[in-house]
């Protein structure tokens, strides 16, 4: 008892004085930043007053002054007004950039409705050359991305030979595969991939790792075993991505032994396992408690001359954390530090609340040095339970 409290009076300046600064930082007033006001002396040719002038003070405007025109756009809710100002001229011939300028102005107004009339606008007049791929990427994007209107992103990549006459490249191919799989709408994704032969699409690894991932993520793991045997007769040659993306399924349903087996394939074919192969593995070994098989893989892969992450060794510290290993937590924390990186919030956070419950006063008082030099500020609940492990050795 004595020992005790005479850790409690060597520590208790340290922790106190810090406890003092949370308080203090946690009870000043937040003044928000001040802003200046601007002056009405900015310029204003770009206004869409300015704007409608320009496109009305000539009989014959070239493409790349009405391009000027577009880009020179600050508000994109105006250009709506202005396009169709534009269409309505005797000149009106646009062409690729323009069309460009225009959609992405039109994508950042939210105005999804006036890029489905300009898409029909394109499929009937056929005024400009044929469009390239690049621009379909673009617009399929768009849709897909920011306007979440993945119906119209597959609709205008199977309308692009025949509306547009533009075939599809394998990457504007992938673009929407990915985004079904993001979506979470694995049916459909065999329903597009299907389509490719139709398309003129030539299936690469990258199109079949898309595939395997959305198997994974439905949990279709033998079909997506079924989609690696495909890579041969597609002429493709699976590579770390593919097999991490299957040991990370298998991890996720419990299937240590199997994503191991695949690690082991990818050393018989020659593929290289990178630090996100084995972070793979580490954290499969991590949900199962297997801590120590967690660090000794962690060793293999330096032998290897694969350098370890930030994540690598989250996960290994996770696991002894997740099984009350805290010394050893501790341990290996300070072990990581040294290499230069640095452990989570959580982390910290984790390590000092079970300290604290076995009362290793020392030890909690290292790890809160160490955790504030990094520049994380414990959270009350955190200080509080430091307290009471200080004055009264129980959390």
């Amino acid at each position: 008892m004595q020992t005790k409290t005479a850790e409690a009076k060597m520590i208790t300046p340290y922790i106190a004085v810090n406890v003092a600064k949370f308080i203090r930082s946690t009870s000043r007033p937040h003044f928000p930043p001040h802003r200046k006001k601007k002056n009405g002396n900015g310029n204003t040719s770009a206004s869409p007053q300015n704007l409608s002038h320009n496109l009305n003070h000539k009989d014959w405007l070239s493409p790349n002054q009405v391009l000027e025109i577009f880009q020179s756009i600050q508000d994109p809710c105006s250009v709506i007004f202005l396009w169709n100002q534009y269409t309505a001229r005797k000149d009106y011939k646009p062409n690729e950039a323009i069309y460009t300028i225009v959609i992405n102005k039109l994508g950042q107004a939210k105005n999804f409705d006036a890029i489905d009339n300009i898409m029909g606008r394109i499929k009937h007049e056929r005024r400009c050359r044929p469009l390239s791929d690049h621009f379909f990427y673009n617009v399929i994007k768009i849709y897909g991305n920011v306007g979440s209107r993945i119906k119209r992103a597959i609709d205008t990549l199977i309308d692009m030979p025949k509306a547009y006459r533009c075939w599809p490249s394998v990457k504007t191919f992938n673009l929407v595969l990915n985004m079904l799989v993001s979506a979470k709408l694995f049916d459909v994704v065999d329903e597009v991939y299907v389509r490719a032969t139709m398309l003129g699409v030539e299936i690469d690894a990258c199109c079949l790792n898309i595939l395997i991932k959305g198997l994974c993520e439905n949990g279709e793991l033998e079909a997506a075993l079924h989609v690696l045997e495909e890579f041969p007769k597609q002429r493709c040659r699976p590579n770390e991505r593919t097999l991490s993306t299957l040991m990370h399924g298998f991890c996720k349903g419990g299937k240590v032994k199997e994503a191991f087996g695949l690690l082991e394939r990818m050393e018989r074919e020659g593929i290289y396992a990178d630090t996100v192969t084995f972070n793979v593995l580490i954290m499969g070994l991590r949900k199962q408690g297997r801590v120590e098989e967690g660090m000794q893989l962690l060793e293999t892969m330096k032998s290897k001359g694969c350098e370890p992450n930030e994540g690598s060794y989250q996960q290994v510290l996770h696991g002894l954390l997740d099984v009350g290993r805290f010394l050893d937590a501790k341990e290996f924390m300070s072990g990581m530090v040294k290499e230069g990186f640095n452990p989570s919030f959580a982390s910290y956070k984790k390590l000092i609340d079970g300290l604290c419950n076995e009362n290793k006063i020392r030890d909690v008082d290292w790890a809160l040095k160490l955790m504030v030099k990094q520049g994380f500020i414990p959270k009350m609940g955190t200080w509080n339970h430091v307290l009471e492990c200080v004055f009264y050795g129980k959390a």
